[in-house]
């Protein structure tokens, strides 16, 4: 097995750790999506979601190759991309507006809780692509997830700031 691809798809081994190696793989996520939107922010933060499904295809590919198992649990770079997917509107507006992304620390906790939400229970679209049974499929299901919660953080912001006028 490619070493390289291995780093990636564990995301440097943390894909190893248990239980619940994909809400590590999550976890993973917030430190660095928030570091990315410090060093670049919005335009930063979108191509490093796109950086990171590519080379997780990559990745991906090359680690189940020639395995029967088509999703093993320590390939978790499809949550992390999936993770940083359900940030994208944070970062997005806090850049746009110039706020400090930390300020909008419960969008992070909803971003999270949502992701791992729509990850674990796989409705829809997302257990669609989960079951093609493929390294696209691994991707794509945690792509799908991923846009789910950031609509579903967007939802929230509208009722919490919006309808609530907080």
């Amino acid at each position: 097995m490619n070493r390289l691809a291995h780093l990636i798809a564990t995301v440097c081994g943390v894909g190893h750790l248990r239980p619940a190696p994909g809400t590590w793989g999550s976890l993973v996520a917030l430190p660095l999506g928030w570091l990315v939107h410090l060093i670049g922010g919005f335009p930063l933060f979108a191509l490093a979601i796109a950086a990171t499904f590519f080379k997780g295809l990559w990745a991906t590919r090359l680690v189940t190759r020639d395995s029967d198992d088509h999703d093993p649990s320590e390939i978790v770079i499809d949550e992390v991309a999936g993770q940083l997917i359900a940030l994208a509107p944070l970062s997005y507006t806090a850049w746009s507006m110039d706020i400090d992304i930390t300020r909008m620390w419960p969008g992070w906790i909803a971003a999270f809780l949502l992701f791992r939400l729509f990850d674990i229970s796989k409705p829809w679209l997302v257990g669609w692509a989960d079951r093609r049974g493929d390294p696209l499929g691994v991707m794509l299901d945690d792509v799908i997830a991923g846009v789910f919660a950031a609509l579903g953080v967007i939802l929230l912001a509208g009722v919490w700031h919006g309808v609530l006028g907080w």
